[in-house]
């Protein structure tokens, strides 16, 4: 039998656990709901087989596909935008969408951009890392920082 202290731990360890999952689901809606206001078409894929969290119909008529990442702000100090163990090649029409709640921003990056700038490791997984080693925005990767989505309308 369970004491309340075992049920205690267990609603907040399922809680904490429950909230740290849906925080990416959460950005997600989030990014969805300013390309919509962009005037974008936002189409979501059933299954994330093919890591591709969103497809967008471009003004021009063609299609590209976005990769969300978020970190929310409970994080070990001084990765507050770090994105690390993502597998990716090149993909043409493929965009990164990263996103730091501590920081409050969003960066875009293509799929050449990410490769360009991300880091490779012994076991073929990237890494890039937006913030400095004081959780500020490292300067080397404010191009990136978007207020909006034009860039996608290219």
């Amino acid at each position: 039998m369970e004491s309340d202290q075992d049920v205690l731990f267990l609603r907040t360890s399922q809680g904490a656990f429950r909230n740290k999952l849906s925080f990416g689901k959460r950005i997600e809606h989030y990014v969805i709901g300013r390309l919509l206001k962009e005037q974008f078409d936002v189409f979501l894929p059933v299954v994330d087989d093919d890591a591709v969290d969103i497809v967008v119909k471009r003004p021009d008529g063609k299609f590209i596909e976005l990769q969300i990442k978020a970190r929310s702000r409970n994080v070990q100090k001084g990765t507050s935008a770090r994105f690390a163990a993502i597998t990716h090649t090149d993909r043409p029409d493929y965009w990164f969408v990263f996103y730091s709640e501590h920081l409050d921003s969003i960066w875009l990056l293509s799929s050449k951009e990410f490769l360009e700038n991300s880091i490779l490791d012994k076991s073929g997984k990237r890494t890039i890392q937006f913030n400095t080693a004081k959780d500020e925005v490292n300067p080397k990767f404010s191009r990136f920082i978007v207020n909006n989505f034009d860039s996608l309308k290219i």
